[in-house]
């Protein structure tokens, strides 16, 4: 596994990720595993479809989808790839804590759980989580307000052995560390190592230049990107991405520095098509397909 040298982080790259290649696809749906997506709000539906379309577009072989039930149905449609579960209801629109027990089953089928996509209230989130988490056991990314729940449990995911993965942008990272303000430049890479350490998860922080740090204390860089993928919807996509790297039995620390990568190298790859800024959230992740098979040799 490609990783620091002389405490250095190293660079992700093309060449690293084609010494550090995926799990073979398999020859069919099953082979690739299967993603469970918990997420969204009354108001916020398109947050798990743009990650469980991109767990998809990342290999997965099956999608479900746990979503609030007034928009169940139409989630349904507009994914026909997913079964899509409806959830109970608190007052404000979010999944309600006791909901928890209706996706125990799906849960303990799942390769990887996607928590978090379309969750906007943290107390909410955190609550939920709270009856929900304890009880996985397989690989987790708990996304944006979702790692609220670390806030209140730092140790909350520490059963998993470090199969868990946060993806955070700078200013969730300093939410969930209780920091006064989004760290920059080494603060923030020093930032994502402290709360892989004190989490012993996996943390890909986005933005300009994203960091993955493990809780060894290995560390990568992705410089892929731009400002085109500062859009509402980009983080749900690269949530996706490493949920469905997971559910191919990819490692937390790889699923991570890969999913960064997929994200940040579509974005430049829209950027050259459509312009730097200006393309959706929604363009992202079907242009994943083919840089896999660009790794793999085969584009």
């Amino acid at each position: 596994m490609p990783a620091e040298q002389a405490g250095r982080p190293v660079h992700v790259t093309e060449e690293l990720l084609r010494e550090w290649p995926l799990p073979a696809p398999g020859e069919d749906k099953e082979a690739r595993g299967r993603a469970l997506v918990i997420g969204g709000t009354a108001f916020t539906p398109g947050a798990v479809l743009l990650a469980g379309e991109a767990a998809l577009r990342a290999g997965a072989g099956k999608l479900q989808i746990a979503t609030v039930e007034p928009v169940a149905a139409a989630l349904a449609v507009a994914v026909p790839e997913a079964l899509v579960v409806p959830m109970r209801t608190d007052g404000d629109g979010n999944i309600a804590p006791d909901a928890a027990e209706e996706v125990d089953e799906l849960a303990a089928e799942a390769d990887a759980v996607l928590l978090g996509p379309g969750f906007s209230d943290a107390e909410a989130s955190a609550d939920l989580l709270q009856r929900l988490l304890p009880r996985l056991r397989c690989p987790v990314v708990l996304d944006a307000v979702a790692s609220a729940y670390l806030t209140r449990h730092r140790d909350g995911v520490a059963h998993l052995g470090g199969r868990a993965v946060l993806t955070v942008n700078p200013q969730e990272l300093a939410r969930t560390l209780e920091d006064s303000g989004a760290p920059t430049g080494d603060e923030a890479a020093e930032a994502t190592s402290r709360l892989a350490d004190e989490t012993q998860a996996v943390v890909l922080l986005g933005g300009q230049g994203k960091v993955v740090a493990a809780p060894s204390g290995k560390r990568w860089l992705i410089e892929r990107g731009g400002p085109g993928l500062g859009i509402s919807g980009s983080g749900d996509v690269q949530a996706g991405l490493v949920g469905g790297l997971l559910s191919r039995g990819a490692d937390a620390d790889q699923a991570a520095a890969w999913g960064g990568w997929l994200h940040g190298t579509a974005g430049e790859q829209l950027a050259a098509q459509v312009g730097t800024v200006g393309f959706l959230a929604r363009e992202i992740s079907p242009q994943v397909p083919r840089l896999l098979d660009e790794l793999a040799g085969s584009g």
